[in-house]
């Protein structure tokens, strides 16, 4: 199995991630401006990512595992870090740590990204849930209050017994 079709793999989700990145940022901004709307479709747009991530690292698993049983390596524990590690051809051992640094850089950034984004969805619900304390009265300052207003009848039958 050639590495090249890995560092193609490992390119085509790098550029992916490019893209979530740039969809991510587009969120933060839209988290900003408080667009519920432009939100949804973004998260629309996310998900589509997602998925096609998910479809090229089940692609990157097997390549990798076809690399590793032609080379007679575990299969199991075989990883682009392990490869990197066994190749001696030193065009394709670099091309392969290239492509896994640019990885590495692009969900480094990613991560904090959508850790700002966090930040802001927790800030967003805090707010609206303290403004709805404070639309809902609480029960003390309700005008409709019982403080002894009513007074105690006194119990009268329908059947006067003194008589």
């Amino acid at each position: 199995m050639s590495v090249q079709a890995i560092v193609d793999t490992l390119t085509k989700i790098t550029q992916l991630h490019h893209s979530l990145l740039s969809v991510s940022q587009t969120k933060t901004e839209v988290l900003k401006e408080g667009d519920t709307a432009k939100l949804q479709t973004l998260l629309v747009q996310e998900r589509k990512h997602v998925q096609a991530i998910e479809q090229l690292e089940l692609k990157r698993i097997d390549l990798v595992k076809a690399w590793a049983t032609a080379n007679k390596q575990d299969t199991d524990t075989t990883t682009v870090s392990a490869m990197l590690d066994v190749l001696t051809d030193g065009h394709e051992k670099e091309l392969l740590e290239q492509a896994t640094v640019g990885l590495v850089d692009v969900l480094v950034s990613l991560r904090s990204q959508e850790q700002l984004n966090h930040e802001l969805t927790q800030q967003s619900l805090q707010y609206i849930e303290l403004s709805l304390n404070m639309l809902s009265p609480s029960l003390k300052h309700l005008n409709y209050n019982n403080q002894s207003t009513q007074t105690t009848v006194p119990n009268r039958s329908l059947f006067d017994s003194k008589a």
